[in-house]
């Protein structure tokens, strides 16, 4: 089974990411990983990326595809993949589309995970990050034993950069404008679940599950 899972920032998926492998065994490929894999191997296409990134420019769409595909090709993917990250336009994902038609890399079935405006803000910029040990924590629904301190490693608790209000709202409406149509895309070819994110992990779990085992 190939999913591609989606959702705005601060709506669970890396939460999921970890129970969808867990579950069914499969590979989690982000973009990150992709690009780490083919520079640090110093492919041609990952040279090329290299490139880009280095003066500050964007890497193009039919780079960025093809290292995704040459990435995918690579694996033992014999129970399938969960792409995250990817595709991110609409021309990526038609891109996609074409490049895996034919093959054992088509996607087969997408999550949404929606969650209000609202309950994102309250689970974002609450949300606080270890420096020691990278654990995540919130200050309402999952605090520290101490304040400001890991319980793990006793490590300093702090926001990131991007955890405020107001790069909330940059990063929705770049997700709004780039990332809806990818959703609708494939809303039309009847490969979308949307899970209502604002649930407890548990029933967001339960109701991914039945998305991921229902027939399509």
């Amino acid at each position: 089974m190939n999913i591609l899972i989606m959702g705005g920032p601060g709506a669970g998926k890396g939460t999921m990411s970890e129970k969808i492998v867990e579950e069914y065994k499969i590979n989690h490929i982000s973009t990150g990983d992709i690009f780490r894999s083919e520079i640090g191997k110093q492919t041609e296409l990952g040279m090329k990326a290299k490139g880009y990134m280095d003066q500050g420019l964007l890497v193009p769409d039919e780079v960025t595809n093809a290292m995704v595909k040459s990435y995918l090709e690579m694996l033992d993917n014999k129970n399938g993949f969960l792409l995250d990250g990817y595709p991110r336009t609409i021309d990526q994902a038609k891109a996609f589309d074409e490049m895996s038609k034919g093959t054992s890399l088509v996607i087969d079935k997408v999550l949404a995970l929606d969650i209000s405006l609202d309950e994102l803000t309250a689970r974002v910029t609450g949300r606080r990050l270890c420096r020691g040990c990278s654990e995540i924590y919130h200050v309402t629904n999952k605090p520290s034993q101490k304040e400001g301190i890991c319980d793990k490693c006793g490590g300093e608790l702090y926001q990131r950069k991007d955890d405020t209000v107001e790069s909330l709202k940059v990063r929705l409406e770049e997700y709004r404008t780039s990332t809806m149509p990818v959703l609708e895309y494939y809303r039309k070819q009847g490969l979308v679940s949307v899970i209502d994110a604002s649930q407890s992990i548990e029933d967001v779990w339960n109701d991914t599950r039945k998305a991921l085992e229902a027939e399509v």
